[in-house]
C-alpha cells in the first residue's frame, strides 16, 4: 500500500520542512549517555567468557597458587640441615620418596631425608626449601648436597600470585585470554557477564536487492545492511539484518514495531531526511519519541535518533558513508553502551601532520577520509558520502571540530585509524 498522499497530521509528519535546526554533536552524544543504559547480566560457562564484559568485579575465593610447590627440579629439604654444604663438604641425606605434580609425596621430610621433586609439585610435610639438580650428586637413595639452600629457596608460596579476597579483575572489563586464564585458575567455572545487545537493522529504499545482488536496470545492491551487521558485531552486539524493506509507510511501520519487540536496538538505514519517501522520522515520532533529527556532522546530517517503548532508533542516512559515519558516532556508541562497552570511537588515534590544508565549514563537525602517505595526512574527500570506496580506500579519518574552519597545510591531526 502506498501512503505518500496521507495527511501529515494524521501521523506527525516532518516530511517536507527540511531541517530547521540541527543538534550539535556533543548534544546527541549527551542523550545517548544519559538515556542508553547497560543491559543486564548472564552467566555463562568460562570457555565461553573470552571477549566479553564482566558484569561484576571478579574476586579469588581460593589463593594462587592453592599449596607451597617446588619451582625447580630436585629434592625437597629442611634447608637449614644444608648449611655448611659444598663441593669439598658434601652433606649426605638419604631420599625417602618422590613428589610429581598432581602427585603429592605423602611422606614426610624429616631430619636426614630428602625427597625428590618436580617443578610444580607440592611441597611435602617437613620440607621448606629444594635444592636443585646442579647441586646434588645421588647414588641409590644417597643424595649428596654440595650448595646450602635457606628455607623459602626454589619454593613457590601458595598465594604469592594471588591471594584469596583479591580482586583480580574489575567489572565492565573486556576479557581477555589471559583473564580466562586467571578465572579459571581461582575456581572460576561460570562468569556473570553482559547480555549481548539484540540489534536488528531495517534496510529500506525501493532501489535497493538483496546485498551481493548483480546490479539491474536502476536498482542496486544494498551495501548498508552487510556493512552494519559487520560494525555491530564489532561492537560486541548480535545482528539481525531485514531487508531490504520498500518505500512504504504501512510496512515500515509494522516491521519497526516487530524490530522494537524483538531487539535492544532498532536501527534504520535509509528514508532518515525530509524527502517524500522518508518515512522513518515520522514513525518515531508518532510510535514514541523523535528526540534528535539532523545533525551538525557532515556527511551524516540526516541523522535521528528517539526511542520506542525504551529502547533506541536510530535512523542512518542511506548514503553508505553517511550510514558509517552516523553508525560510528551514535548507533555504535548506543550499542556499546548497552553491551557495557567503552562508549568511545572504536578506533586507535595517532598524531601526524597535513600535507595539505583541509577545509571545513564553522558551526558543524567534519568527518574527513584521509590516507597516511609518508607519515603525512593527505585528504581524500570531505563531501561524496555515497562513495564508500573512499573509506576502503583510506586509512582513517580526520575530525574536524564545529568551532574550526579547517586545518592547514603541516597543522598536527589526530588521524582515527580504521584498521586495528
Amino acid at each position: 500500500m502506498d501512503n505518500r498522499g496521507e495527511s501529515s497530521s494524521e501521523w506527525h509528519d516532518p516530511r517536507g520542512r527540511g531541517f530547521r535546526d540541527r543538534a550539535s554533536v556533543a548534544d546527541v552524544l549527551a542523550l545517548i549517555d544519559r538515556r542508553v543504559s547497560e543491559l543486564e547480566s548472564e552467566t555463562l560457562p568460562l570457555g565461553e567468557a573470552y571477549g566479553r564484559i564482566l558484569a561484576e568485579p571478579a574476586v579469588a575465593g581460593s589463593p594462587v597458587p592453592p599449596f607451597d610447590r617446588a619451582a625447580m627440579d630436585g629434592y625437597a629439604v629442611r634447608g637449614e640441615e644444608t648449611f655448611g654444604a659444598s663441593s669439598y663438604n658434601p652433606i649426605a641425606f638419604r631420599c625417602a620418596g618422590e613428589a610429581f605434580p598432581g602427585r603429592r609425596c605423602r611422606v614426610p621430610v624429616i631430619p636426614g631425608d630428602v625427597v625428590a621433586i618436580a617443578t610444580g609439585a607440592a611441597l611435602p610435610a617437613g620440607a621448606d626449601a629444594v635444592v636443585k639438580h646442579e647441586a646434588t650428586q645421588r647414588t641409590g637413595d644417597v643424595v649428596l648436597v654440595t650448595e646450602p639452600t635457606p628455607p623459602g629457596r626454589h619454593v613457590g608460596r601458595a598465594g604469592e600470585d594471588i591471594t584469596a579476597g583479591t580482586l583480580i579483575l574489575p567489572r565492565s572489563r573486556m576479557l581477555r585470554p589471559q583473564d580466562v586464564g586467571v578465572l579459571s585458575a581461582v575456581g572460576a567455572a561460570r562468569v556473570a557477564v553482559v547480555r549481548r545487545p539484540r540489534v536488528t537493522v531495517l534496510v529500506t529504499g525501493d532501489e535497493l536487492l538483496p546485498a551481493g545482488s548483480p546490479a539491474v536496470g536502476d536498482r542496486i545492491p544494498d551495501m548498508n545492511g552487510v556493512m552494519l551487521a559487520a560494525l555491530i558485531h564489532r561492537d560486541g552486539g548480535t545482528p539481525a539484518v531485514v531487508g531490504p524493506l520498500p518505500d512504504d509507510r504501512d510496512r515500515l511501520e509494522r516491521a519497526l514495531l516487530q524490530a522494537v519487540e524483538n531487539a535492544d536496538a532498532v536501527l534504520v538505514s535509509g528514508g532518515s531526511s525530509t524527502g517524500p519517501e522518508d518515512y522513518a522520522p515520522g514513525l518515531v515520532r508518532a510510535c514514541g519519541e523523535l528526540a534528535v533529527h539532523g545533525v551538525a556532522l557532515r556527511p551524516a546530517s540526516p541523522s535521528g535518533f528517539g526511542f520506542i517503548r525504551g529502547k533506541p532508533v536510530v535512523l542512518l542516512p542511506g548514503n553508505p558513508v553517511s550510514c558509517l559515519c552516523a553508525y560510528d558516532f551514535f548507533a555504535g556508541r548506543a550499542i556499546r553502551r548497552l553491551g557495557g562497552r567503552r562508549p568511545d570511537l572504536p578506533y586507535r588515534a595517532i598524531s601526524l601532520p597535513l600535507a595539505r590544508k583541509l577545509v571545513s565549514v564553522v558551526g558543524r563537525l567534519d568527518y574527513a577520509r584521509v590516507r597516511v602517505v609518508d607519515s603525512q595526512v593527505e585528504p581524500l574527500a570531505i563531501s561524496g558520502a555515497s562513495i564508500l570506496s573512499s573509506t576502503t580506500r583510506a586509512d582513517g579519518f580526520v575530525l574536524v571540530p564545529s568551532e574550526l574552519e579547517g586545518y592547514a597545510a603541516g597543522s598536527m591531526v589526530s588521524v582515527w585509524l580504521y584498521d586495528e
